[in-house]
């Protein structure tokens, strides 16, 4: 009878912990993110230009897209000590513990008319990357012979994706999905 008591405590102890334990904190999302850090280039050189910057926040990976007015498929990204200006070649400075050196083949003007498409209010800041969990800053570097660069700082040297999407309409948007972590 008195191991039956003893064990009718212990059990008792141990569902009292149970119900007032602490739950376990919640845990970042699984992301699954494979991509790898190394430079990515494909497509090929188009004469379509590039209408819009922007960026958003999601629950994985911070995301900056590219707007462009046309079919346009060609890009490099890569992992850089420094993103460079066109044209003088001075360096663009970045905020953030690495840097992303994004070459888009379209470019922010018109080829035939020779008029803007894309006009950034502030070169050195184009998204306000406040709040962002990878994304440090977004700046332009020049747009020359077909290719625009932009310089994106960000948290560390973290994995990446860059692809092509089609639409809306003939349009085009050019996406880079920087992972908030390994």
């Amino acid at each position: 009878m008195k191991i039956f008591k003893t064990w009718l405590a212990i059990v008792g102890l141990l569902a009292a912990f149970i119900l007032v334990a602490p739950a376990p904190a919640q845990a970042a999302p699984f992301c699954g993110i494979t991509w790898g850090s190394l430079a990515k280039t494909a497509g090929t050189a188009s004469s379509a230009s590039i209408t819009n910057v922007r960026a958003g926040q999601h629950s994985c990976f911070d995301r900056l897209v590219v707007d462009i007015n046309g079919p346009a498929s060609g890009y490099t990204v890569g992992y850089v000590s420094a993103v460079h200006r066109q044209g003088s070649g001075a360096v663009v400075p970045l905020r953030g513990g690495a840097f992303l050196s994004v070459n888009v083949d379209a470019v922010t003007y018109n080829v035939n008319t020779g008029a803007a498409t894309y006009i950034p209010a502030n070169p050195n800041e184009l998204i306000n990357t406040t709040g962002y969990a990878t994304f440090r800053q977004v700046a332009y570097a020049g747009s020359f012979e077909g290719i625009t660069t932009l310089g994106l700082g960000v948290r560390a040297r973290l994995p990446f994706r860059a692809l092509v999407l089609a639409g809306p309409g003939t349009s085009t948007r050019f996406v880079i999905d920087v992972a908030h972590r390994w």
